[in-house]
């Protein structure tokens, strides 16, 4: 018996990086899994990838900062599979235009937080009703590092931040139904996106590695925990997603090699 066996877990951004990753170890581990993603290609990829492997898996194409979009696709995953008791919000990212407040466009802001903040809104808005009829479930939200302490993208920072609160606020609105909720703030997660917009010139045997890469790598030196890969996640989103977590409610897992709990600096 699997440890989500007969659960359904729906996933936004499920085409790649960590929410791929997650799908995949749900339904090894025996539930169905509703992928929600905008890339119809990496969508169709990763539920043919999983039903291959002997899994059940559904893709719905899903634009999350869409209200109807996203209630489009939960029902589908209802329909299909007949309930929801996992939600695994994982879609989102920050924009190279995430600069400083003073000089910040304002469209990079309302993009940034509808990815990364109505997002998830939007799932639990119209996934929560299905799960309160389950008799409970579920729910993880990934944040970030960046949300426990700041950075420099203020837009994605503040995001990732009121992911926290938000699933704090969850926890107490939702308890007496049976529903817990719990966010993992990931750090350095070596995703197909990740590896192409930092590690393309650090670790591929160029000369020359980038600024941001040069910094990136002299981090991991300080935090040897802190770089990880999507299935590291995915192993705290399966044990968040069983009934293993059944105590934690509320809370924010970091998941970032000790980079938000303490300061590691380069001896003299």
């Amino acid at each position: 018996m699997g440890r989500v066996d007969g659960k359904v877990v729906l996933l936004t951004g499920a085409g790649a990086g960590i929410a791929k990753a997650t799908a995949k170890a749900c339904a090894r581990e025996g539930a169905s899994v509703v992928l929600l993603e905008l890339d119809d290609e990496a969508g169709q990829r990763a539920q043919r990838e999983i039903v291959e492997a002997g899994g059940q898996a559904l893709f719905v194409r899903t634009d999350v900062t869409q209200d109807a979009s996203v209630r489009d696709a939960v029902a589908a995953g209802v329909s299909r599979f007949g309930k929801l008791d996992v939600l695994f919000n994982c879609a989102g990212g920050s924009l190279q235009e995430d600069v400083p407040v003073h000089e910040m466009d304002l469209d990079v802001w309302n993009r940034t937080v509808a990815l990364n903040l109505l997002h998830p809104f939007l799932v639990c808005r119209h996934g929560i009703p299905h799960m309160m009829k389950a008799g409970g479930g579920s729910i993880v939200n990934v944040t970030s590092h960046m949300g426990l302490m700041g950075s420099l993208k203020p837009a994605y920072a503040a995001c990732k931040g009121g992911i926290v609160s938000f699933t704090k606020t969850l926890a107490a609105q939702y308890v007496e139904y049976g529903i817990r909720a719990n966010a993992i703030a990931p750090g350095s997660v070596r995703t197909e996106r990740q590896i192409k917009r930092y590690e393309n010139t650090a670790f591929m045997g160029e000369e020359t590695p980038t600024l941001q890469a040069r910094q990136r790598a002299a981090l991991h030196k300080l935090y040897p925990f802190s770089k990880g890969e999507p299935e590291d996640i995915a192993a705290i989103a399966l044990f968040l997603a069983s009934d293993e977590s059944r105590m934690l409610t509320g809370t924010t897992i970091a998941a970032d090699g000790g980079r938000s709990s303490y300061l590691k600096i380069v001896p003299e």
